[in-house]
């Protein structure tokens, strides 16, 4: 007689998209204002980025659409950006995919900066 195994399926719920920047070079960047958008479900933001003597000067979220907890990124993630200078920052605890779709808004705006 054959044993019967027990069937685990583990279901995710929520979805946490992976940040595709990371640190910018001084002197990289194009002065300028740039917008950039990005979502991952069921999160999305628009922001500006500021460029000022080739760093990231000022990072406006424009819009967030998110959840009441994920809106504990708005305040924090721009200053971490402006501060390290990269758009791969520690993400807001209870808030890692709004904090994520901020990041990648913001590298998406940065790519304009780059050309």
């Amino acid at each position: 007689m054959r044993a019967i195994r027990p069937l685990l399926l583990v279901l995710a719920v929520g979805c946490v998209t992976s940040t595709v920047g990371g640190p910018v070079r001084a002197g990289e960047l194009k002065d300028g204002v740039y917008e950039g958008e990005a979502k991952s479900f069921p999160n999305k933001a628009k922001v500006r980025v500021t460029v000022r003597r080739g760093r990231i000067f000022d990072v406006e979220i424009v819009s967030h659409f998110a959840s009441g907890i994920g809106h504990r990124a708005d305040a924090v993630i721009p200053g971490r950006i402006v501060e390290k200078q990269s758009t791969a920052v520690d993400a807001v605890t209870g808030a890692t995919n709004s904090s994520r779709v901020i990041m990648n808004a913001v590298e998406v705006a940065l790519k304009d900066a780059r050309r």
